[in-house]
């Protein structure tokens, strides 16, 4: 894999759209102390680079049950029957794609995924087991905890110096 080179600018950039990429270039040159044209085009960069993957709002759960009357959070552990690489590929392929699913982890030791699913209410989330785990022939066991309360969520990265 090829090395990314970054300067301090660039972290400094990457440090202030994480807490709020939503802020205008001028905003973001003068906290980066940046002439607004660099911060524009060093942030263009970084988009290039594939260091920035996307630019996203993020909702806030409990607020938004508020608004739609549901929402049940589950983080779910699933254990394969046969481990191999084209079937853990295979089992990924299927859930990822799935709108439900927030995010997919391989993860070890233990279980081989973990996810982290959304969905409207409990018969929302009796259907995706039935999609994704149930009806996959390789899936051994599914165990899921269902979110009382987020404490915390913050999909910030640390940037070291």
């Amino acid at each position: 894999m090829k090395s990314i080179d970054i300067d301090d600018a660039d972290r400094r950039l990457l440090e202030l759209l994480q807490e709020d990429a939503g802020r205008s270039n001028q905003d973001l040159a003068a906290a980066a102390h940046l002439s607004p044209p660099t911060s524009l085009r060093r942030v263009r960069r970084l988009h290039q680079l594939g260091l920035i993957e996307r630019v996203v709002a993020v909702l806030q759960p409990e607020r938004l049950a508020e608004a739609q009357g549901h929402g049940l959070t589950a983080l779910v552990e699933v254990t394969l029957e046969r481990q191999g690489a084209d079937l853990q590929d295979a089992f990924e392929a299927r859930v990822v794609p799935d709108p439900a699913v927030q995010q997919c982890y391989r993860v070890s030791p233990g279980p081989d995924f973990v996810l982290v699913v959304h969905c409207a209410d409990m018969p929302a989330y009796l259907e995706l087991a039935r999609r994704l785990f149930t009806s996959d022939a390789n899936v051994r066991n599914v165990k899921a905890f269902f979110s009382t309360r987020r404490a915390k969520f913050h999909p910030r990265l640390p940037i070291h110096r």
